[in-house]
């Protein structure tokens, strides 16, 4: 791949995770960024443990050669919270802005049962026409306020939300606007699917609007014992559904190829989400870090 259009990150969920701090939480700020660089990566997203001030933060990661390159941010359109959204999305924009990241990664989060107890693959919510609607202006909305700054706003679909199948996405894409682009995440669509096509059909459907992309494994068989038990998609997680790219059942070959043959300009970044306390975050690091070295050039 093109050192030149392509840069690499890892999200810090791997070190601490945001939805459960307890896993991680004996995991620094100041670790994590370094364990980060040092495993050779040159982009982080945005944990909860990380300074929100651009002042505080940013001397901490030039000297590391990490730079921010997206943040997670949570949208409620469907649940009719458009003026709220919108204020802490103007926030959240500006605070990506300053630390030099000109991507935004928002879920629509409206009845997400992603943090709950609820069983991820039996109770996924589902969307009527007006919440639908209600989401698809609001993303055209924010995709406007973002272009203003030079910035571009994803949808990114995701396991226990209202926008997760194929299907899903493919609604969302055909309804909004051309400035809105899609996160692009491997491992929510073969946890969804539990399919390696499924996964390519989506990248290749909206390699033009894809702006950001989350390498992401997923271990079947526990995707087996979630289906199985009724687990939450947190319980998952613990058990380790997510793992870094070579190390579960996704190959990522065609992925790289896909993405390097449409020329695509942008991050590609590592994010597994597990326990550390099972999966050290750094040994976990430099093995996808070496993968994705040995199959792309990067």
């Amino acid at each position: 791949m093109n050192k030149e259009n392509v840069k690499l990150a890892i999200a810090p969920i791997g070190w601490t995770n945001d939805d459960m701090p307890e896993l991680g939480s004996e995991n620094t700020f100041q670790q994590t960024v370094s364990e980060m660089a040092l495993a050779g990566f040159t982009g982080s997203e945005v944990g909860s443990k990380y300074p929100r001030d651009p002042a505080v933060l940013k001397p901490y990661l030039d000297i590391r050669g990490i730079q921010i390159c997206n943040a997670w941010f949570s949208t409620f359109f469907a649940n009719g919270e458009r003026e709220k959204t919108i204020e802490d999305f103007t926030t959240h924009m500006n605070f990506l802005h300053a630390m030099g990241a000109r991507v935004i990664g928002c879920s629509e989060q409206s009845k997400s049962i992603q943090g709950t107890t609820l069983a991820v693959l039996d109770k996924k919510p589902i969307f009527t026409e007006e919440e639908w609607r209600l989401t698809v202006e609001g993303y055209n909305e924010l995709a406007d306020i973002a272009a203003k700054k030079g910035m571009r706003v994803t949808l990114h679909h995701h396991m226990g939300t209202a926008i997760q199948t194929p299907a899903e996405i493919d609604r969302f894409m055909e309804s909004t606007n051309l400035n809105v682009g899609l996160l692009y995440d491997t491992g929510h669509i073969y946890y969804s699917e539990g399919s390696q096509q499924a996964m390519l059909d989506v990248l290749t459907k909206y390699l033009p609007r894809i702006f950001h992309v989350h390498l992401k494994d997923v271990r079947d068989e526990v995707v087996a014992e979630v289906r199985a038990n009724h687990l939450s998609f947190l319980d998952g997680v613990k058990k380790g559904t997510f793992t870094v790219p070579g190390d579960g059942v996704i190959d990522f070959r065609p992925v790289f190829k896909i993405l390097d043959d449409f020329g695509y300009k942008g991050w590609m970044v590592v994010e597994a989400e597990q326990d550390p306390a099972l999966a050290n975050p750094f040994e976990y690091a430099v093995k996808a870090r070496k993968y994705i070295r040995d199959n792309t050039g990067l």
